[in-house]
């Protein structure tokens, strides 16, 4: 196993011997360090070394990230906002910019994919990359990773990506962790197990708080515990996530990179600063997360078969209505409608702190079913307008037009 801690210009480090990486795949993770708070204070030169926090600002908000500055006081993602101003009152708290986000994610995908055509995005900031059979064109595995990293350092302008390379997909994501930030860890076959048996269970996929207490209560602590275990004990304690635990103990992995990996859902929630009750309250919400769902199909040029509305209670008890749409759509007024129908399938006497919406079965607009022999002409005006006011905001900002609220 070879470890780096580079900075991302890509400055040279030993090289790996080829005979340890041999015919084997190679297959990248490429994992963005604080990539929110990061663009934060890559845009704000005065945020750089203090602890940023970003998230909604309100003591009912949530951590979406915090800077490297900020960890050290226990703040991470999903952390209740009230809690980790508690742990870190210094921090700068800064709501999250979702559209200078996906900029920058349009950028930093575009630079992976100059690398390898398998290129299989897992969110804004992370990716798998194919890159076997590329030695001709970058030179040894560990050359490959430098440049990608200093490649994405300046295509960014300052932007910083922690690297793993293995021979399998959940190899290489442990590794882009594992010596974060700025890191580019290379863990050749021979050094697989090496590299995983010290880990805790946590760092195997599917492995959560509950999960963790069943393996600790059965003595398992480290990957280590679970691949020297008997793989028909686990199945009998947990059942078919026993065997798949105890195969990817041993690295077993031989899923591919999905360069079309297609996007299962886009959602839009938000985390209420005071408790609300009843449809009056929660239709607004539904709306407005609408808004930002159908744009985001526009920008991903998507459409939705279907809406999903979530609903958490004040007791943190977590509710989901769906249905199916009559018509693909990426237009809010649809979802919206779709929406407040389903909210007749929820108790809404109890106060609610949050509110979503989701749309799902997702499926390209060039690939959309054939139009109807009838076209809905008030569907495809609204389509026109809203292509419009995409325009619009895009070139004075989203403030600038907003859409009228319907007469109660």
């Amino acid at each position: 196993m070879v470890t780096r801690s580079e900075p991302a210009r890509g400055d040279k480090a030993s090289p790996l011997p080829g005979e340890a990486w041999g015919s084997e795949r190679i297959i990248l993770h490429a994992d963005m360090d604080a990539f929110y708070a990061a663009i934060e204070q890559l845009d704000r030169p005065e945020l750089r070394g203090r602890p940023v926090i970003v998230g909604g600002p309100s003591h009912r908000g949530v951590v979406s990230t915090a800077s490297y500055e900020a960890r050290p006081f226990g703040v991470h993602s999903a952390m209740p906002m009230a809690e980790a101003r508690r742990r870190c009152p210094e921090a700068v708290v800064v709501s999250p910019r979702f559209d200078r986000y996906g900029e920058a994610s349009s950028i930093i995908m575009q630079v992976f994919s100059t690398f390898s055509p398998r290129v299989e995005p897992l969110s804004l900031d992370e990716a798998f990359l194919d890159m076997s059979g590329s030695e001709k064109l970058f030179g040894s595995v560990e050359q490959m990773g430098l440049q990608l990293k200093g490649a994405v350092f300046e295509a960014t302008g300052g932007l910083r990506v922690s690297v793993g390379i293995s021979t399998t997909k959940f190899v290489a994501k442990v590794a882009s962790d594992w010596r974060k930030p700025d890191a580019l860890t290379l863990v050749p076959a021979a050094h697989i197990l090496a590299f995983l048996w010290p880990l805790p269970v946590t760092k195997l996929w599917g492995v959560g708080p509950s999960t963790a207490k069943e393996l600790e209560r059965i003595g398992l602590r480290t990957i280590g515990d679970v691949g020297r275990s008997d793989r028909r004990r686990l199945e009998r304690e947990l059942g078919s996530l026993g065997e798949h635990l105890h195969r990817l103990a041993w690295a077993d992995d031989p899923r591919g990179v999905e360069p079309d990996r297609q996007r299962l859902s886009l959602g839009a929630e938000m985390t209420l600063e005071h408790d609300i009750v009843g449809a009056r309250a929660i239709v607004p919400h539904l709306r407005s997360a609408a808004e930002r769902v159908a744009r985001g199909l526009r920008d991903e040029g998507l459409l939705a078969g279907g809406v999903r509305v979530k609903l958490k209670t004040r007791t943190f008890k977590l509710h989901t209505r769906q249905r199916v749409l009559e018509q693909p759509t990426d237009s809010a007024r649809p979802l919206v409608e779709a929406a407040e129908a389903l909210l007749g399938e929820f108790d809404l006497r109890s106060p609610m702190r949050l509110v979503g919406l989701a749309a799902f079965q997702l499926t390209a607009e060039t690939q959309a079913r054939q139009r109807p022999l009838f076209p809905d002409v008030a569907h495809e005006k609204r389509r026109t307008l809203d292509r419009l006011m995409d325009s619009l905001q895009d070139k004075y900002g989203e403030t600038a037009l907003r859409r009228g609220e319907p007469e109660e």
